[in-house]
């Protein structure tokens, strides 16, 4: 009996001992997880966020639609950006939408995600990701659902698309641990025109709950009808400088690979 009683006593003090390990091991050591992402591929990311970034020696992801012409028509600062650390993210060839949502009139026939087949929407990204290594070289990278719209006729479309990334960036709000993270969806919080106070007043929950915060980011200073002021952005990023001991700012695909080897782990206990 007293042996069944040590050896009880024994494998709950080592499973004490691994929670306690897991949890101070979990966001690299440090007290939350920040990723700042950026959509659609626009000038002002390359002439106000890249910058701002690169002062602080911060990186970010930046999701691109391969058919936009800052893509082909400044393809050379991609590179750069790329070869900093920052990655180049996955937000489909043509950004389709769902037109058959209340709305969305912006939605044209020919970019209409509702009349598209599960089929080409796969081809489309696959394609983006092909053009997306032409620029950086790189394998390994993030999605992020145009719109946020994740089915075609009812079906989830990333199911064929899980083998090409790391994880999907989608549009509903929410800080998560690492364990309750969806991989095919995750979580992030829609800025526009949000004030600073608001933006660092995320990351402080964050820090307090231990959590993922991932920003979605448009126009910054510009260049896009959903945007945020330059200054309230260099405010936030100041923020995450001054803080960076405790907080980890990484791109969405170190995160997601992170996350993705934490979720593993803990399958195995």
């Amino acid at each position: 009996m007293k042996n069944i009683t040590y050896a009880l006593s024994l494998v709950f003090i080592l499973n004490l001992v691994n929670a306690k390990a897991q949890k101070a091991a979990l966001w690299n050591n440090k007290q939350c997880a920040v990723v700042l992402t950026y959509d659609d591929a626009i000038n002002a990311d390359l002439d106000n966020v890249i910058p701002a970034l690169d002062s602080l020696k911060l990186k970010g992801t930046f999701y691109l639609i391969g058919s936009s012409p800052v893509v082909s028509l400044r393809m050379q600062e991609w590179r750069k950006a790329a070869a900093k650390g920052h990655e180049l993210g996955n937000h489909s060839l043509f950004h389709p939408c769902d037109g058959s949502l209340p709305g969305r009139g912006f939605v044209t026939p020919e970019n209409d995600l509702s009349k598209y087949t599960i089929t080409r929407a796969v081809a489309e990204i696959k394609q983006n990701n092909t053009l997306l290594k032409a620029i950086d070289g790189k394998d390994e990278r993030t999605f992020a659902y145009p719109c946020g719209d994740l089915k075609i006729g009812g079906d989830l479309f990333y199911k064929k698309l899980k083998a090409d990334f790391a994880g999907a960036r989608g549009v509903g709000a929410g800080l998560q641990t690492a364990s309750q993270v969806n991989l095919d969806n995750i979580n992030c919080y829609f800025i526009n025109g949000h004030s600073a106070e608001y933006m660092i007043d995320l990351v402080k929950q964050a820090e307090r709950t231990h959590t993922l915060l991932v920003f979605l980011f448009h126009g910054v200073g510009g260049g896009h009808n959903i945007n945020v002021d330059i200054n309230e952005h260099s405010k936030l990023l100041h923020y995450l400088k001054a803080n960076e001991n405790h907080i980890w700012i990484a791109p969405m695909v170190t995160i997601a690979t992170y996350i993705k080897k934490h979720q593993n782990l803990t399958k195995t206990y």
